[in-house]
Formats: structure tokens, sequence, C-alpha cells
């Protein structure tokens, strides 16, 4: 990829940026519709917070048959917030402290720590915008990790079809964010 930062130094102004978005969740948004369309907001929240608690196994070494079950279903709990501000400190936190030369075992097999970061991140930003149009919001990610994610995506999209994301959406988009939403398969 040709920028110079890479997924874990983008990370904390991402995750910062979903917690904000976390945070202006006005309690009767929490099951309303998103643009992931099988999803309402807490569905979304649930699984961006799901995703950060497996954050501190998988970096310590652990496997998906180690972790089990224990993060499936609705994680979120009487407080989504709470939790999801409790889940993306640790990942921070275990991200920031990560060896560059650690594998992640991941479902699909070992995969760099780099590759796993690559994820989360195109996760947490693409996640941020279907929340911030969920709620209301104008979305605001970090320009950097929009150039990022999109580099990373244009080379994974296929891939990333396979976990949900649809054919990209033509047409001719003047923002980066809106390019990268489009190649994600939603409309911007």
């Amino acid at each position: 990829m040709a920028d110079t930062q890479t997924a874990r130094t983008l990370m904390p102004d991402s995750i910062n940026s979903f917690t904000a978005l976390v945070h202006a969740v006005d309690p009767s948004d929490w099951t309303g519709s998103t643009p992931c369309t099988d999803w309402s907001v807490r569905d979304l929240v649930n699984h961006v917070t799901g995703e950060h608690l497996w954050v501190p196994h998988l970096l310590g070494g652990g496997t998906i048959a180690e972790v089990g079950s224990r993060y499936d279903g609705d994680v979120l709990g009487s407080d989504p917030v709470a939790t999801w501000d409790a889940a993306a400190s640790v990942s921070a936190k275990e991200f920031a402290a990560a060896s560059d030369s650690q594998p992640v075992h991941l479902s699909f097999g070992d995969t760099p720590l780099g590759e796993y970061a690559d994820q989360m991140l195109t996760d947490l930003v693409i996640h941020g915008w279907d929340l911030a149009r969920s709620i209301g919001v104008p979305p605001a990610p970090d320009p950097a990790a929009v150039a990022h994610v999109t580099a990373y995506l244009a080379e994974h999209v296929e891939e990333w079809r396979g976990f949900g994301f649809k054919d990209a959406v033509t047409g001719s988009y003047d923002s980066p964010l809106d390019r990268l939403i489009a190649l994600s398969g939603r409309r911007p």
C-alpha cells in the first residue's frame, strides 16, 4: 500500500471516532435500521464490539477454538455504551502493545498482525459510516484511515464480498469517503 501509516497506527483515531458515534446513539435509535439491512443499530454496534472483544485473545496467541462461543449473540448487555467503551479500550491497548512479527490465529489460518489490523480498521471505518448514517450524524472518519482502507479494500474487495459486501456501487463520487463507501457496495 502506498501510505506510510499502518492500520495499527491509524487504529486509535478510528476507535475514538467509532466511540464518539456510539456515545451519540440516542436511546430511541438502538432499534433503528442501518445500511446493513439485516442489522439494527444495536446489532451493528454488537458486531463491532464483539470483534474488539476477541482482540486480547487473538493478540495474546489464542485460537478461535479456545475462545469458542463466548462472544456469540448479544455481547452488549444492559449498557451498550459502557460495554463498547471497555472493549475498545482493551483492544486499543492490545494493538499498541502487539509485535508486528506475531501471527494471529484466525478462522482461515494464521495471519500476519498487519493483515488482521487492516481487517479491523476496515470494519471500524465502514461500520462507522453505517452507524453515522443510521443515527443522522455526519460521518467524519480520519482521512488517513479512509485512504488506507481504500487502498486495502481495492486489493481485497473480492474476499470481503465473501463477508457480505455487495458489488461496488458505480457512479462519480467526489469525496474519498464516498468512493470507499461505494467500493464497499453501499450507496454514498
